[in-house]
């Protein structure tokens, strides 16, 4: 990269490290001259469980197989291999997680690339000072931040920007295994390293962070971007696939609060002036992409702690008479559930909680629902909260007979309705919520997060 550089071509493959991708669209990406190979690892999408015990929402086995075909076409082609958020989440374990199965990969497969890996896990206590300083803020609709909040987090990772890659790539690694980043940070350090505008790079990353669901068919795979100093070019990898100017301006309305612009731990990304015009009938051209720097830099802090514990129960209603008025039926269950736990167990309605949700009813929109005919069947779902595992069992329990035979006030005999496991009960052990939504002002961008570099491999 001593060169200067006319564009910056960059293939992803999908839009997540181990939902896989057709082994194909990889040696297409390599025809075409790809210069990185760059995707995300992980999201919060799958709630905040995944960060709380820092497991992977991902098995072994499919990121191996997707590592496998990346460490190859990265080794055969000589470019760097980029993945970001890696474990799902980001924290330190899922980054060495990673880390030793491309180890494993790259011991059979006869590679030599050097890894680096870069760690953005953060201790509360080293939060602290931030925190007194007053340079941590919450992001709505989060609240002021204490230091009994931080001390109650299982997990805090700190979400880098383009930087700490950047600096890993500088240093000379083949592979970087960075822990929580922004989907586009992955994507833009390469080119934002090259010399290519920041307008253009971070809304093309913007743009290819979810692979082809930016494209007339999402199960396609991935995307190729060509970064320039006027914009940007992105086509599908699949040949039978298209990019339109509507499928390519529709991704800034996913996961944005704005969709002309979003924010990034450096600056802005400003799309409201940029255009969208169709090269044929398979690629897009995107210009007047705009980057505002921000005055000051900011990181943004996830955190998840443990709310309690979790036990679900599960029965289907068939009966058309309790179909008929199936809220009815619900509100039932509730209060009689109540009324049997205080006589049983003597609990205060404080010391648990539960949620019934009607699926097929209205589990999803609940009262909103527009559709309002009958349904054919529902699924009744509990989930019995409390601050141990036993009090949560115990409760569902209370709720067994209810489910299986509970009439509505009008029946003059009882159901019987339907468990599809036994036991009904189901222990899900300790439940999450994320507790940390704020950003900390730093003063380096590279500051929170530690690199590491291992030699370079033996070339003999």
């Amino acid at each position: 990269m001593t060169s200067p550089r006319d564009c910056v071509r960059i293939l992803v493959p999908s839009g997540m490290l181990g939902s896989g991708f057709p082994p194909e669209i990889v040696t297409r990406g390599l025809e075409l001259g790809a210069d990185v190979i760059a995707l995300d690892g992980g999201s919060t999408d799958s709630g905040p469980y995944y960060l709380g015990t820092g497991t992977a929402k991902t098995t072994a086995a499919a990121v191996a197989r997707d590592l496998r075909l990346l460490l190859r076409a990265a080794a055969t082609a000589g470019i760097p291999l980029i993945i970001g958020s890696c474990g799902t989440s980001g924290t330190d374990s899922g980054v060495d997680w990673v880390a030793g199965i491309a180890r494993d990969v790259l011991a059979s497969e006869g590679l030599r690339l050097r890894v680096a890996t870069v760690y953005s896990e953060q201790r509360a206590a080293d939060l602290k000072e931030h925190l007194d300083q007053g340079r941590i803020r919450p992001l709505p609709p989060s609240g002021d931040l204490d230091q009994a909040t931080l001390d109650s987090c299982e997990h805090i990772v700190a979400m880098m920007g383009h930087e700490p890659i950047a600096e890993a790539l500088a240093a000379g690694a083949d592979v970087v295994l960075a822990g929580r980043a922004t989907d586009t940070a992955v994507v833009a350090a390469f080119p934002l390293m090259a010399g290519m505008p920041a307008g253009p790079t971070w809304h093309a990353s913007k743009i290819v962070e979810c692979g082809a669901q930016c494209t007339t068919d999402p199960r396609s795979g991935g995307v190729f971007a060509t970064i320039d100093a006027t914009g940007f070019t992105i086509e599908p990898l699949d040949p039978a696939v298209s990019c339109t100017p509507t499928s390519v301006a529709a991704h800034m309305l996913y996961e944005t609060v704005n969709p002309f612009s979003m924010r990034e731990p450096a600056g802005t990304l400003m799309v409201g002036d940029a255009t969208y015009r169709a090269l044929d009938s398979r690629r897009v051209r995107v210009e007047h992409s705009r980057f505002e720097p921000a005055a000051q830099h900011t990181i943004k802090l996830e955190g998840s702690r443990i709310t309690g514990y979790e036990t679900m129960s599960f029965t289907a209603i068939r009966d058309p008479h309790i179909l008929g008025q199936i809220d009815t039926w619900a509100a039932l269950l509730r209060q009689v559930l109540v009324d049997r736990v205080t006589q049983t167990l003597a609990l205060r309605t404080d010391e648990y909680a539960f949620d019934i949700r009607l699926y097929g009813h209205n589990a999803v929109l609940d009262a909103i629902d527009p559709d309002t005919r009958p349904p054919r069947e529902v699924g009744v779902m509990l989930l019995v909260h409390a601050a141990d595992q036993q009090t949560a069992t115990a409760v569902a329990k209370i709720a067994n007979p209810l489910m299986l035979h509970l009439p509505t006030p009008d029946m003059r005999h009882l159901p019987s309705l339907a468990f599809p496991t036994s036991p009904a009960e189901t222990e899900r052990g300790a439940t999450y919520e994320f507790a940390l939504n704020h950003a900390v002002d730093v003063d380096s961008p590279t500051g929170l997060f530690r690199i590491h570099l291992p030699e370079a491999p033996d070339a003999r």
